[in-house]
């Protein structure tokens, strides 16, 4: 007696089609295998599934038992084919139709039991079901929404063993669970954070929202609790919205991390991530003997956030170098190669010193030049190449904290980023450029001429600050975004001079 189940697995993020196959044979019931490359999860279904058909009111068959999940080359991990390989011995067995159970794409995983538990990576499983040709699948409830998403497949959402043989045995008709995804989407994309509740700082908003109009990475340099974080906290209020596209990207690499909540379905604001500077390489990047997607990942299109930079492992942060220039991360085993999208947007955060207070007007420094040097110096000057802002984000004075007075409101600080991109978007038509930051070398002449004036304050502050070269670039493209942002053609005079001061950390007076 043998029969298939249509069941997916998840590579990266993309999914695969895989069958199940069950054959059942006369023999000593000890001798029953799972083969095709499964991992201890998947072996380990063979008690979960015995348990939940014989909880569930069904016979379990004393007989040799053969699981195949094909393709066998490719390693299975996880416990989404405890409800296929169920179905596939209740088919084997004459209790579930072969005709019926072939029309769906099924997953879950399976309590002793008989309850159908929530899986990850039902996102991208729905998507290559759609491209597949399948329009019915079969999942957990807890994953409903989330599948749901996908246009034109039929969801069909089950919380049980029992209930998934009685829908498949019986002709009742059931409707498939639907949702409006752009409702859902509308009601998801609600921030609850908004610029206005940061009092103060208004030269690190206007610093944020330079970086943001421009898709700069940035990093804020000041005491604690000056409201770095906060402020780090808010940048994705005033990002362009997410398209559907770009959420349903997102959503799938949250999807295979287990980050989906159920109630939601969907990522419809930009993430922010915020790993602690304790955080691993594979952590920070991805990896594991079978890959997974890191916090870069995770961030991406949306911002990626480093608190106390220089405490972070120094080498984590130079494998961050390549997927910041590329927009994805690469990751090598030996069993397979996989890439993850990683295109976010850095904004880092570090204190002035080791105690936290050179500079600060409140406290005093209790550090020597000597410290002051070493802990800055932590920072690569290739990282720091990456970084196109550095602001202070100095301590707050009492009459702004107790001001009444609220700040703009990120909705307004939205409008004015959202018209500058949409001017670098008609400027770079023709290239595979969307925002400033972005700009090679050879593309500075073509789109940041500067007139004499803007050219000799240039020369002086590179002169006078000890610059160097790959200043004079992160200038530019800063002060092209500047331009951007005032409406204004041409960069002016101003402009430059605003960019100037985004280079914190490139000012050879910063340690004397």
């Amino acid at each position: 007696m043998i029969a298939k189940v249509n069941s997916a697995a998840v590579l990266g993020v993309n999914a695969y089609k895989m069958d199940v196959e069950v054959n059942i044979s006369y023999g000593l019931p000890t001798r029953s295998a799972t083969v095709g490359l499964p991992d201890s999860a998947v072996k380990e279904s063979k008690e979960r599934v015995e348990a939940a058909i014989k909880n569930s009111g069904f016979e379990f068959p004393s007989r040799r038992i053969i699981v195949n999940l094909a393709p066998a080359d490719i390693k299975k991990e996880g416990s989404n084919f405890d409800l296929p390989i169920a179905l596939g011995i209740l088919t084997a067995l004459g209790v579930v139709p072969k005709k019926r159970i072939s029309e769906f794409l099924i997953l879950g995983e399976l309590s002793l039991n008989g309850d159908i538990h929530e899986i990850r990576g039902i996102l991208p499983i729905a998507i290559a079901a759609s491209t597949l040709g399948f329009n019915k699948i079969i999942i957990p409830s807890a994953n409903k929404k989330e599948a749901a998403i996908v246009n034109d497949l039929k969801v069909y959402p089950m919380e049980s063993l029992e209930e998934a043989v009685t829908f498949l045995t019986s002709d009742l008709d059931i409707e498939p669970y639907k949702v409006d995804v752009s409702q859902l989407f509308q009601t998801e994309s609600q921030y609850d954070v908004d610029f206005a509740d940061v009092r103060g700082q208004e030269g690190a908003k206007r610093a944020l929202e330079i970086a943001a109009a421009g898709g700069h990475n940035v990093l804020m340099i000041g005491p604690p609790g000056a409201g770095k974080t906060m402020l780090a906290r808010r940048i994705p209020t005033i990002l362009p919205e997410l398209s559907l596209d770009e959420a349903l990207e997102t959503t799938k690499i949250h999807s295979v991390a287990g980050l989906i909540p159920q109630d939601k379905g969907i990522v419809a604001t930009r993430p922010v991530r915020c790993p602690h500077h304790t955080v691993s390489d594979a952590g920070l990047i991805g990896g594991g003997s079978y890959p997974k997607p890191g916090e870069i990942s995770l961030a991406h299109n949306g911002v990626l956030f480093l608190d106390e930079l220089p405490e972070f492992n120094k080498k984590a942060l130079e494998v961050m170098r390549q997927p910041m220039e590329d927009g994805s991360v690469t990751i090598a085993r030996v069993i397979t190669t996989l890439t993850f999208p990683s295109r976010f947007m850095l904004v880092a955060a570090m204190n002035p010193c080791p105690c936290g207070y050179f500079g600060d007007a409140y406290h005093n420094c209790t550090c020597t030049p000597n410290m002051i040097q070493k802990y800055v110096t932590r920072i690569s000057g290739p990282l720091l190449d990456r970084i196109d802002i550095h602001i202070e984000v100095p301590s707050i004075p009492y009459q702004e904290l107790s001001s009444k007075n609220s700040g703009e409101q990120s909705d307004k600080i939205r409008e004015r980023v959202n018209r500058a991109r949409i001017t670098q978007l008609e400027r770079y038509k023709e290239k595979k450029i969307y925002s400033n930051a972005q700009l090679a070398q050879k593309d500075l002449r073509k789109y940041c001429e500067i007139d004499s004036s803007s050219n000799e304050l240039l020369r002086m502050a590179m002169e006078k600050f000890g610059l160097s070269a790959r200043a004079y670039s992160r200038i530019l493209k800063v002060a092209r975004t500047i331009a951007d942002v005032d409406g204004l053609k041409d960069i002016r005079p101003e402009h430059i001079s605003e960019a100037i001061q985004y280079r914190t950390l490139d000012r050879k007076y910063w340690m004397r």
